[in-house]
C-alpha cells in the first residue's frame, strides 16, 4: 500500500463529498432559506470548486493527511466531527453571513444542514476508506516495517505474543538487534541484523517505520541513550510496559488487540499547531523584514565602518534532521577571529568589534535570520543552531543534545532567554537543558511567551 497513494485517495474522497455536500446544500438554500427556483449557474459550479479547497485546506492545518495509513475508525470520526465543526463556521461567516434571510432562524438552519451534510457525507467515505486500512492490518496483508531492539527472552516474548494475536496490529518484522552481543535468541525467528551500536545506520538500511525496543521501561539511563539515537520523527516507538506504568496511565492504547506496549512522544506539539507555527513564522519573518530594512540599513553602514570585513557573516550550522545551512549574522567581530579554529565568544572577548558588542546585547545581529526563517532552514523559536564541531563534543557527554536537531533551529530559544550566549562547553550543557524542556513542552503559547521575553531583552538591551 503506497503512502502517497492512499493520501491522494483520501483527498480525491474528500474533495468529492464537500463538493457533494456544498451541491445540495446549494439546493437547500436556494429552494427554502431564500425561496427561488434553483439554477446550476456559475455561481455554483465556482461554489463546488471552491468551497472543498477551502475544506482541504482545514484538513490539511488539522493535520488530517499526516500518515492515513495509521487513521483508525475513532481518530478518523473525531477528526471529521471538529474539522466539519471548525470549517461550517469558516464558511458561514465568510460566505453565508450576509445572505438576504427572512428570518435569523435561518441562520441556524443554514449552519445546522451544512454541518449535517458534510459531517455525514465525509464521515461515509472516510469510514469506508478506513474500514479498508483496519481490515488489510488484521488480516496481516499490510503492516509497518518493525525493528525489534533486543535479543533476550523480553525480545522473544513480546515477539511471540504479538505473532499470536488473533488480529495483526500492524507490525511487519524485518528483523532485530541485540543489546549486549551477546542475546540473540530470536536468531532463529528473524534475521539478525546487528548490534545496537549500529542501530542508526540499521535503520536507514532498512527503512524500518516502527521500533520496538524489549527493555524495561524502568531502565531509563539505557532506554534514554537508545532513543535519543533513534528518535527521527519520522519512527514510531514502543517500549515494554510495567504496572507502574499501567496505573500511572502512561500506557495508551489505540487498538484493544493489541500487545502492552507504550508508545514514545517525544514531540508534545499537535500537527496543527507545527502548521500554524510555520505559517506564522513565514507572515512574522516576511512583516519583519519589512518593517526593519531601515534598521538593517542603518545597522549595515555601523558594521561596515566598524572594522574591515563584509557585513554580513555566513556560517554553516546544523539544522532539522542534521541538514548543515548557513546562518546570516550581522558581522560582530573582527575579520579573521577563527583563524586558530572555532572558538565561542566571551563576555570580554577582544575578538569582538565595539559595535559589535552593543549588537549583540540587544540581538540586532540576529536580525538577517529573518531571511534564513522564510527560507525554511529556521523558525522564529526553536532551539540554538550549533556548529557540528561542538554537537559532537556535547553529544559525547549528553547524547539527548542530538534530540535539539530533530527540529528547526530558531532564532530566539527558551535556553537563550534563560542563559544567553554560551562561552564553553559546560555552559552550552546547561543551556541545553532549558532547550530539552521546550522539546519536551512545545506549543504555539510557549512560543510567544518566548517571544515576548525575547522583545523585552531586546527593548532593555540585558543580552548575555
Amino acid at each position: 500500500m503506497n503512502k502517497k497513494k492512499l493520501t491522494f485517495f483520501l483527498v480525491l474522497l474528500d474533495f468529492l463529498s464537500a463538493s457533494l455536500a456544498w451541491g445540495l446544500f446549494y439546493y437547500f438554500r436556494k429552494i427554502y432559506v431564500e425561496q427561488e427556483t434553483f439554477q446550476t449557474n456559475p455561481t455554483f459550479f465556482f461554489g463546488i470548486v471552491l468551497v472543498p479547497i477551502i475544506w482541504l485546506v482545514i484538513y490539511t492545518i488539522q493535520g488530517t493527511y499526516h500518515d492515513v495509513r495509521r487513521m483508525h475508525r475513532l481518530k478518523a470520526l473525531g477528526l471529521t466531527f471538529f474539522g466539519s465543526l471548525l470549517g461550517t463556521f469558516v464558511l458561514f461567516f465568510g460566505l453565508l453571513l450576509d445572505d438576504t434571510i427572512f428570518a435569523y432562524q435561518s441562520y441556524y438552519h443554514s449552519l445546522l444542514i451544512l454541518f449535517s451534510l458534510h459531517f455525514v457525507l465525509t464521515t461515509i467515505l472516510r469510514m469506508s476508506l478506513t474500514n479498508w486500512i483496519v481490515s488489510q492490518i488484521h488480516q496481516r496483508k499490510y503492516g509497518f516495517k518493525t525493528l525489534l531492539i533486543g535479543g533476550s527472552e523480553k525480545a522473544v516474548s513480546i515477539y511471540n505474543e504479538i505473532q499470536q494475536l488473533n488480529k495483526g496490529i500492524g507490525n511487519v518484522f524485518i528483523g532485530f538487534v541485540n543489546l549486549n552481543g551477546i542475546d540473540k535468541l530470536l536468531e532463529n525467528q528473524l534475521p539478525y541484523l546487528g548490534h545496537a551500536d549500529d542501530v542508526e545506520k540499521i535503520l536507514a538500511e532498512s527503512q524500518a517505520e516502527e521500533v520496538i525496543i524489549a527493555l524495561e521501561s524502568t531502565e531509563h539511563e539505557r532506554l534514554s541513550s537508545i532513543i535519543s539515537r533513534i528518535d527521527t520523527g519520522n519512527i514510531s516507538i514502543k517500549i515494554l510496559s510495567d504496572m507502574y506504568d499501567i496505573l500511572s496511565g502512561s500506557v495508551k492504547m489505540t487498538n484493544i488487540y493489541g500487545a502492552l506496549l507504550m508508545e514514545v512522544n517525544t514531540d508534545s506539539m499537535p500537527i496543527w499547531q507545527k502548521m500554524t507555527k510555520r505559517l506564522l513564522d513565514f507572515i512574522l519573518s516576511l512583516m519583519a523584514i519589512t518593517v526593519l530594512i531601515p534598521f538593517f540599513i542603518v545597522i549595515a553602514i555601523l558594521v561596515k565602518f566598524s572594522s574591515k570585513g563584509p557585513v554580513l557573516y555566513f556560517q554553516d550550522r546544523v539544522g532539522a534532521n542534521g541538514r548543515l545551512f548557513k546562518i546570516i549574522k550581522f558581522r560582530t567581530m573582527y575579520l579573521d577571529s577563527e583563524s586558530n579554529g572555532p572558538q565561542l565568544s566571551s563576555e570580554n572577548d577582544p575578538r569582538i568589534t565595539v559595535i559589535g558588542r552593543f549588537l549583540r546585547k540587544v540581538r540586532f545581529d540576529e536580525f538577517p535570520q529573518f531571511f534564513n526563517v522564510l527560507k525554511g532552514d529556521m523558525s522564529l523559536v526553536g532551539p540554538r543552531p550549533e556548529r557540528q564541531f561542538y554537537i559532537d563534543q556535547i553529544a559525547a557527554i549528553e547524547p539527548q543534545f542530538k534530540q535539539l536537531t530533530k527540529v528547526r533551529p530558531g532564532i530566539t530559544s527558551w535556553g537563550q532567554v534563560k542563559f544567553g550566549y554560551a562561552e564553553n562547553v559546560d555552559q552550552m550543557l546547561q543551556r541545553m537543558k532549558f532547550d530539552l524542556l521546550y522539546l519536551k513542552n512545545r506549543s504555539l503559547a510557549l512560543d510567544f511567551k518566548i517571544m515576548l521575553y525575547t522583545v523585552r531583552i531586546v527593548l532593555k538591551g540585558t543580552g548575555k
